[in-house]
């Protein structure tokens, strides 16, 4: 019987994180068209205002301040803009990807990672980690209870010139942590602030 009970308490609780991960993608993501081209206007704030405005409009990442940037031999530089702890345990990265190129680019695939569920779902920021030195461990991107990465996804090109933001969450590391190193496949890692 109390199996049974924690078996549905265990579905409820998986809903009730799918539900939140629904609710943060779709505000992250922003648009449906994938991305954000740099310099296009957005209704939620004003121009020359790089704070994310709280009204009835689609949430955006803090752009105002950087904590890393990365620059890959491809073209694609990626700027970290926050690395915020939640209060449910979670550690959310936002940031922004760039093709610094003139010409369009296909977003690599690798950034999708290696596990082949993640693969399954689409191109997303699922191959993104987080290393832990002083404690040694390594983090991965959360899913949901279907599997999904709970990071951005479908961007799959960039036209030259062109940036899309994004955001992926992991467990939190222990509150004794302030760094951590952010890994992205075939680029360079950086270590970033948490704060």
């Amino acid at each position: 019987m109390s199996l049974w009970h924690g078996a549905k308490a265990r579905r409820a609780a998986g809903a009730a994180l799918a539900v939140v991960v629904l609710s943060v993608s779709l505000s992250a993501c922003g648009g449906s068209d994938g991305g954000t081209k740099e310099g296009a206007s957005s209704s939620s704030s004003a121009p020359g205002d790089d704070k994310p405005k709280e009204e009835n409009g689609p949430t955006v990442p803090d752009t105002s301040t950087t904590l890393a940037t990365i620059n890959g031999s491809n073209g694609f530089q990626v700027l970290i803009h926050t690395a915020d702890r939640d209060e449910g345990g979670f550690l959310t990265v936002t940031g922004t990807v760039k093709n610094t190129a003139s010409s369009n680019q296909s977003v690599p695939i690798q950034w999708n990672g290696l596990e082949s569920q993640i693969k399954a779902k689409g191109r997303s920021f699922g191959g993104m980690t987080l290393v832990d030195k002083v404690e040694k461990k390594r983090y991965y991107v959360l899913r949901d209870t279907d599997g999904n990465p709970l990071t951005t996804t479908g961007i799959t090109r960039l036209d030259g010139g062109a940036s899309a933001t994004f955001f992926a969450q992991f467990p939190a590391p222990p509150e004794s942590t302030s760094q951590v190193d952010l890994q992205l496949p075939l680029l360079p890692s950086a270590t970033i602030e948490i704060s």
